[in-house]
C-alpha cells in the first residue's frame, strides 16, 4: 500500500532534540570538528554524525564542510574555503560592504583584495558609474554589474584554490616592452584577518599579505575591513601598521585601547548606525 505524504514524514529518521543542541552546543565551543571526533563523543557512527550536521546546516545552526562542521562565530583556520568563509559573519560583513562601497567615487580607480569581505564591497558598487576595478579576487567579476565597471582587470599569477585568488605582482607589461607599468588607484579596499594594537593588520598567508601591502602603497586612501571577530588578534603575516589606513571599516565599536590606537594614527573609524554628530 503507498504510503501518504504525512507517513513518509513520520517514518523519516529526526535528530534527536537532546543531541541537537548537545552536538550544536559542541561545534559552538570548539569552533570547528570533524565527523570522526563528533562521531567518537556522541557514540554514534559517522554516518549517523553527517546526517546530523546536514539536517543541523539545513537548519542555519553550523555549517557543513567536507570532513566535518564549523560554528556560524568561528575563526576561520588558513585553510578553510571561501565557500565556508562566505557563511561566516554574513550580516556583519554586508555591513562593511555597504560602507566601504560609500567611499567609491565615480571615474575612480579601486584596488580591492581577495577575501569575503571585500567581496561583499564589490557586490554593493550598485550606483557608481566609469570604476576601473583591479583585483585579485576571482569571484568579483562575476558580482560586478557592467554599468559600474569601465575596466576590469584581474592581476596576480598562481591561483589559490581554496581562497579563489590569484597570487603574485600587481605588475602590468606593454607589448614589445621590458620594464613593468607601474599602477596606482584612488582607492585601495583590503579586508584583512586580524587588527591589533600591536601587529597591526594581519592575515594568515604570507604571499598574500605581499600582495595587500602592496596594493596599500599603491593607493591614494586606503579603506582596511575587518569584522568585530578580527579585534584584538594576530595572525602570521603582518601586512602593515595601524597607521597605513585612512578608513578602518568594521561592524561593531572596537575595543577602547584599538579604538585609542587607531585615533592616534589619524585612522577614521566607519560602523554602522555610527553617531557622526
Amino acid at each position: 500500500m503507498q504510503k501518504s505524504v504525512g507517513d513518509l514524514e513520520q517514518s523519516r529518521p529526526r535528530l534527536p532534540a537532546g543531541r541537537k543542541s548537545e552536538l550544536a552546543a559542541f561545534v559552538g565551543a570548539e569552533g570547528e570538528v570533524t565527523v570522526a571526533v563528533l562521531a567518537d563523543r556522541f557514540k554514534v557512527s559517522s554516518d549517523t554524525i553527517r546526517r546530523d550536521l546536514d539536517q543541523l546546516d539545513a537548519d542555519g545552526v553550523l555549517i557543513r564542510t567536507h570532513g566535518g562542521a564549523v560554528s556560524l562565530n568561528a575563526h576561520p583556520r588558513a585553510d578553510t574555503g571561501v565557500d565556508v568563509r562566505s557563511r561566516l559573519q554574513t550580516t556583519a560583513k554586508e555591513k562593511i560592504g555597504a560602507l566601504a562601497a560609500g567611499l567609491v567615487r565615480d571615474d575612480s580607480v579601486v584596488i580591492l583584495n581577495a577575501g569575503t569581505t571585500a567581496l561583499s564591497a564589490a557586490r554593493n558598487l550598485h550606483d557608481q558609474r566609469g570604476l576601473t576595478i583591479v583585483t585579485n579576487n576571482l569571484r568579483i567579476p562575476a558580482e560586478l554589474s557592467p554599468k559600474v565597471c569601465r575596466d576590469l582587470w584581474v592581476v596576480g599569477g598562481a591561483v589559490r584554490l581554496s581562497a579563489q585568488a590569484t597570487l603574485g605582482p600587481l605588475a602590468f607589461r606593454a607589448p614589445g616592452q621590458v620594464n613593468e607599468i607601474s599602477i596606482r588607484c584612488d582607492l585601495a579596499i583590503v579586508g584583512v584577518g586580524a587588527v591589533s594594537v600591536d601587529a597591526g593588520y594581519s592575515t594568515s598567508n604570507l604571499d598574500e599579505a605581499v600582495m595587500m601591502a602592496d596594493m596599500m602603497h599603491r593607493a591614494t586612501k586606503v579603506a582596511v575591513l575587518a569584522d568585530s571577530s578580527k579585534f584584538g588578534r594576530s595572525l602570521f603575516a603582518e601586512i602593515a601598521a595601524l597607521g597605513a589606513a585612512d578608513y578602518f571599516i568594521t561592524d561593531a565599536p572596537p575595543p577602547a585601547d584599538l579604538a585609542a590606537a587607531l585615533a592616534d594614527n589619524d585612522v577614521q573609524v566607519l560602523f554602522p548606525d555610527q553617531n557622526t554628530d
